[in-house]
C-alpha cells in the first residue's frame, strides 16, 4: 500500500516513534535554552544597562539588546511550536501503527501472505461437498474508504475470477473457505491503520511545512503574524491530539488536578505550544495563565496588525494598549488571565493574583464595551481603582481586582440592532453567564490555602450577565457578595434570588443614572404607541394650518407629547418597581443594601455623556462610591455609607 507520500504498511510498521520524540526533546532544549537566554538579555544585560547608565551609546545599546531579546522571543516560539507537533504527530500515529503491527501478527500467525500493496493471500482451506476436493485459496483487498481501492466484499479466487459484492437486498455471498473471512479482516485493519495514518502524516506535514523562519534577523509585525498563523496551524493539525490530552471537557476543579499531575517537560510543550488553549482555561493556575496569554497576546497583535477592517483596528488597539500596561508594569501587579480575538474580543485582567489574595472581586462591564482602546484606557481602570480602594480600606489583606470581559457586550451600533443583539434583549447576557460562572469556578479550583472573600460585580448591562450567572443553579461559585452599580435589573425580582442570601447583595444608582431607571416592558410600549399616535396627529393638524413645514413641526411635538402621554398612562398601571430587566434592585421590593454614591451630573449638564453612569469606580468623580466598593471587597460591608431605597 503506497501513495505519493511515500508512506508504506512495511515503512509504517518499522517507523520509531521514539525517534519523533527524541528529536522532541532536542527541539525541546533549544527552545528552552533560547528562553534563558532572552531572559539574561532582558535582565542581567539591557535591564541593568538602563537602570545605571543615562547616554545615548547606552540607550542605543538597548535598542540593541532588545532586538537580540526579540530574536531569542522568536526562536523559543518556533522551536517549542515544533516541539509539540513533533510530539502530537509521534502520540496520534501511535495508536494506528499498534493496530497494524496486530493485524500483520494476526496474518503470520494463520500463515497469509501480505503483498506490498495491502492485498493478503490465503490459502485453500474447507472441502467441496460434491468433489471432497480442497477449496482453493484467493486473494482480498482491504477496504481503504477510497474509490477503486478494494472492498470487503471483493475477493480473488485461486482462478483470479473477482466476484462481486451482491447488491443492495440480496444476500450476501461468503467464501466456502473459512480462511476467506479471516483474510479480509486482516485486510481491512491493515487499510484502516494505514488510512489514519496517511491522514495523520497529512494534517502534521502541512502544520511542519510551515515551520519555517524568513531571512534576516529583524523579528517585526509580520514576523509575528506569521508565527501567530504557525500558531493556528499547529493547533489545528493537533485537534485531536488536544482533545485527547487537554481537558478541555472537564471542569475547572479537574483541570487543575490535571495540571498538578503534570510533568515539568509536559507543562513547558503545552505552553510553548499552545498559549492560546491555555491561557484560555479555566481551572489552570493564574501564574501560567498569565505566561501563556503573553505569549498569545503578541501572536495576536502580530496577526491583527497586518488586517485592514475596522473591527481588526480597534482590537488591535486594545491589546497594543493592555501590552503597554503590562510593559509598564503596575502595583499591585497585573497578570493577563485571558486574551482572545472571538466576537468583539476576549479579556480577563487581574490586578493582584487571585490564587494568593484574601479577597477577590471579577467585575462584569455591560453596555458598549469591547476590546479597543477605550478598554484599556477606561475599563482595565476600574479593577486597577477597586483594587487600590481594597489595599487602603484593608492594609492587613491581599486583594485580587478582575475585569472579565469573557464575552460579548451589546454595542450601540447599527448592525447589532439590526441583528438582535442590542442592549434591550438579554441573550448576550443568557450567553455570557455560564462562562462567568466557570471562570469563577477556576478562580476556587486554582486558589492557595483557605477560600478567599470573593465578590462579583456587575455594572450596567454586565449586572444582568451577573444576575443570570447567579441565577444558575448553585449560584456563582465562591461568591460571598454581589454588587450591582447602574443597574437597569438583574432578570430577578427579588435579591433572594441571587443565592447569596439578600443581605449579602449590595447595589448603587446615581439618581442620575438613567440607565438606571429604564422604564419597564409596558412603558416602553405606551411611550410608542403614543408617539406614532401623538406624531400622526400632530402631522395632519400641522399640515392642515401651515402646509408642509407646519406638518413636520407638528409631527415632531405630537410625537414627544403623545410619548410622554403614552408612558403616563403606562406608568400609572404598571409597579413603579419594575425596570426593562425586572425589579430596579434600588428597589425596596428588590430587598437589597443600597449603598450611598453621588448623583452624578445629568445628561444635560454633561452635554450627553452619561457621566453618572460611569462614575462608580472612580474615587475622583465619585469617592464615596469608590469606598463602599472596596469596603464590600474586602469584607467590611459594616462600614459602608448607606442609602435608602427607592
Amino acid at each position: 500500500m503506497t501513495t505519493e507520500l511515500g508512506l508504506t504498511w512495511q515503512r509504517f510498521r518499522d517507523l520509531r516513534l521514539s525517534e519523533l520524540t527524541d528529536a522532541a526533546d532536542g527541539w525541546r532544549a533549544a527552545s528552552a535554552f533560547a528562553d534563558a537566554a532572552r531572559e539574561r538579555v532582558d535582565g542581567d544585560m539591557s535591564g541593568k544597562l538602563a537602570k545605571t547608565q543615562d547616554s545615548e551609546s547606552a540607550r542605543s545599546a538597548v535598542k540593541r539588546l532588545k532586538r537580540l531579546s526579540e530574536n531569542y522571543h522568536y526562536i523559543h516560539t518556533e522551536t517549542g511550536l515544533v516541539r509539540g507537533t513533533l510530539d502530537g504527530l509521534a502520540s496520534e500515529l501511535g495508536p494506528p501503527q499498534r493496530r497494524l503491527r496486530a493485524a500483520l501478527e494476526d496474518a503470520a500467525s494463520l500463515g497469509y501472505t501480505v503483498h506490498e500493496n495491502g492485498s493478503i493471500d490465503y490459502p485453500a482451506g474447507g472441502r467441496n461437498e460434491l468433489t471432497g476436493d480442497a477449496i482453493p485459496g484467493g486473494s482480498v483487498v482491504g477496504d481503504n474508504g477510497l474509490i477503486g481501492a478494494g472492498n470487503p466484499g471483493l475477493y480473488r479466487d485461486a482462478d483470479g475470477m473477482l466476484d462481486p459484492a451482491p447488491g443492495p437486498g440480496a444476500p450476501e455471498l461468503k467464501s466456502p473457505n473459512p480462511h476467506r473471512a479471516k483474510a479480509q479482516d486482516v485486510a481491512d485493519r491493515v487499510a484502516h491503520a494505514m488510512r489514519e495514518a496517511h491522514e495523520i502524516d497529512a494534517r502534521y506535514s502541512s502544520a511542519l511545512g510551515k515551520l519555517r523562519a524568513a531571512p534576516g534577523l529583524t523579528v517585526d509585525t509580520k514576523t509575528w503574524a506569521d508565527v501567530g498563523s504557525d500558531v493556528d496551524a499547529v493547533s489545528e493539525a493537533a485537534h485531536n491530539y488536544l482533545e485527547k490530552h487537554l481537558p478541555l471537557d472537564k471542569s475547572p476543579a479537574e483541570r487543575k488536578e490535571w495540571w498538578d499531575h503534570l510533568g515539568q517537560e509536559q507543562r513547558e510543550e503545552y505552553l510553548s505550544a499552545f498559549p492560546g488553549v491555555i491561557g484560555n482555561l479555566d481551572g489552570i493556575p493564574a501564574l501560567v495563565r498569565d505566561e501563556a496569554n503573553r505569549e498569545n497576546l503578541q501572536l495576536l497583535i502580530g496577526q491583527l496588525g497586518v488586517k485592514h477592517d475596522d473591527a481588526s483596528r480597534d482590537m488591535l488597539g486594545g491589546l497594543k494598549g493592555i501590552q503597554e500596561k503590562l510593559e509598564r508594569g503596575s502595583e499591585p501587579p497585573m497578570y493577563l488571565l485571558g486574551i482572545g480575538d472571538k466576537g468583539n474580543g476576549r479579556a480577563i485582567i487581574a490586578y493582584g493574583n487571585p490564587d494568593t489574595a484574601d479577597n477577590v472581586s471579577a467585575y462584569v462591564p455591560g453596555l458598549d464595551t469591547k476590546l479597543d482602546a477605550k478598554f484599556a484606557d477606561g475599563t482595565v481602570n476600574r479593577a486597577l481603582q477597586t483594587a487600590i480602594g481594597a489595599q487602603e480600606a484593608d492594609l492587613s489583606s491581599r486583594t485580587s481586582s478582575i475585569v472579565w470581559l469573557g464575552y460579548d457586550a451589546p454595542q450601540v451600533t447599527p448592525s447589532d440592532l439590526a441583528s438582535g443583539r442590542s442592549v434591550m434583549f438579554t441573550n448576550d447576557a443568557e450567553a455570557g453567564a455560564p462562562d462567568y460562572n466557570a471562570f469563577m469556578a477556576g478562580i476556587s479550583a486554582t486558589h492557595e490555602g483557605s477560600a478567599p472573600h470573593v465578590t462579583a460585580i456587575g455594572h450596567s448591562y454586565g449586572s444582568l450577565t451577573v444576575g443570570l450567572a447567579a441565577q444558575e443553579k448553585g449560584g456563582i461559585p465562591g461568591a460571598d457578595d454581589i454588587i450591582l452599580v447602574g443597574s437597569p435589573g438583574t432578570g430577578a425580582d427579588n435579591a433572594q434570588d441571587l443565592n447569596v442570601g439578600k443581605g449579602h447583595v449590595f447595589v448603587g444608582a446615581a439618581d442620575n443614572d438613567i440607565v438606571t431607571k429604564l422604564p419597564n416592558h409596558q412603558e416602553a410600549s405606551g411611550m410608542a404607541s403614543g408617539a406614532v399616535g401623538g406624531g400622526s396627529t400632530g402631522f395632519v393638524l400641522g399640515a392642515g394650518m401651515a402646509g408642509p413645514p407646519g406638518a413636520v413641526i407638528g409631527g415632531g411635538a405630537g410625537a414627544i407629547v403623545g410619548g410622554i402621554a403614552g408612558y403616563r398612562a403606562q406608568d400609572a398601571q404598571s409597579d413603579p418597581n419594575e425596570r426593562w430587566f425586572g425589579t430596579d434592585p434600588a428597589s425596596e421590593n428588590f430587598g437589597a443594601t443600597r449603598f450611598a454614591v453621588k448623583d452624578g451630573e445629568t445628561i444635560l449638564e454633561d452635554h450627553g455623556k452619561m457621566s453618572a453612569h460611569s462614575n462608580y469606580f472612580n474615587p475622583r468623580k465619585d469617592q464615596i462610591s469608590a469606598d463602599n466598593i472596596a469596603n464590600i471587597v474586602v469584607g467590611n460591608s459594616d462600614r459602608i455609607t448607606l442609602e435608602a431605597p427607592r
